[in-house]
């Protein structure tokens, strides 16, 4: 398996992979991914076994350069490739990037989505509140979750957007 930056190619795949993973929820199209993916400040990458996409990560930076916040956007994994380390392997990457920009990672998952506030949990993630109504059209409502920063000093080096 290899962990690697997503391009406009790949744009199809997470669209795919959202409609199986979110279903009867508005999953993001094509375009959407196109669109996210050339921002300045969202960095997203992806998992890939033998030369298929098989997990999809956003993280965007918030807040300024002084005083950065990191906010992951989406994940998924195929549901045919879960229990096998992917989404491990992109939450390692997203807390090494926020924990080398001394910064805290904020994000929404679903209520009664137990593996993944589990495995949020295990990466030190706290539950902070619920959003009402966060998911659309279903109306399910979403906790938010905060990883307080994990290092004692920064340490400068290129965020993304910084290119």
């Amino acid at each position: 398996m290899e962990l690697r930056k997503l391009n406009h190619a790949d744009a199809a795949r997470c669209a795919e992979l959202e409609e199986i993973l979110f279903p009867g929820e508005t999953p993001w199209h094509r375009e959407v991914f196109e669109q996210e993916f050339i921002q300045p400040y969202n960095f997203y990458f992806g998992v890939e076994d033998e030369g298929l996409l098989v997990g999809y990560a956003g993280l965007a930076l918030r807040g300024n350069m002084d005083y950065p916040e990191f906010e992951i956007l989406t994940i998924g994994t195929d549901p045919q490739h879960q229990r096998r380390g992917i989404g491990r392997m992109m939450m390692d990457n997203i807390c090494h990037i926020a924990d080398l920009k001394h910064a805290p990672i904020f994000l929404e998952v679903r209520v009664g989505n137990e593996a993944a506030i589990e495995m949020y949990k295990n990466y030190g993630f706290a539950h902070l509140g619920i959003r009402r109504n966060y998911y659309q059209p279903s109306g399910a409502d979403a906790h938010t979750m905060k990883r307080e920063i994990q290092t004692q000093t920064p340490i400068q080096t290129q965020t993304p957007g910084e290119e």
